[in-house]
């Protein structure tokens, strides 16, 4: 068991048999009373953030969580199945832990996941990703960036929107996080 000393941003503390990873933290030390350390926790399952306050001192508890770079190499029906890169060991995340990070997987793009005990717990992708744009209806004569979107489907099936002027065959930049379009590749 470590003490509210060893908190620090990105560990990971075990609460209520959950992994919680510390996004802020901060030792206070007010002049009535007994310091404390406020933090803001993010639920490394299900990214749910709460402020949490520990006192000073108090015993928490730290888990090891390992994080590795892997490569995507293909999706078994259930299962996503990634390998290592440095050992090129392979392993098989579900689905669920995979999540909405499945919209833009690519075979061979590289990704982190983190691991605790050997059971993968999140998959991080890069910010942004380039895929090709598989199908979009054709734009109209006069159609301006500025105009309005409509929708595209990239080569991993994921629905996106993207400027009126954009035709099927085109690479654009995506964001991961939330699926916008960010631009053609340059």
């Amino acid at each position: 068991m470590a003490s509210t000393a060893d908190i620090k941003n990105g560990v990971v503390l075990s609460i209520d048999s959950q992994l919680w990873s510390v996004v802020e933290f901060q030792h206070v030390k007010p002049g009535k009373g007994g310091a404390f350390v406020r933090t803001k926790l993010k639920n490394v399952v299900t990214g749910k953030v709460v402020d949490r306050t520990f006192n000073a001192g108090a015993k928490v508890d730290i888990q090891n969580v390992d994080r590795r770079d892997y490569s995507y190499l293909y999706n078994d029906g259930e299962n996503f199945v990634f390998m290592d890169q440095k050992d090129y060991d392979q392993i098989t995340v579900p689905a669920a832990t995979v999540g909405d990070s499945a919209k833009f997987l690519l075979e061979n793009q590289e990704v982190t996941i983190a691991l605790h005990d050997g059971t993968p717990l999140y998959v991080d992708l890069p910010a942004s990703v380039i895929l090709e744009i598989t199908y979009t209806e054709p734009g109209l004569q006069g159609d301006r960036s500025s105009a309005g979107t409509k929708p595209a489907t990239v080569e991993t099936g994921a629905e996106i929107q993207v400027p009126l002027f954009l035709e099927t065959g085109t690479r654009v930049k995506v964001d991961t996080r939330t699926g916008d379009y960010l631009g053609r590749e340059k």
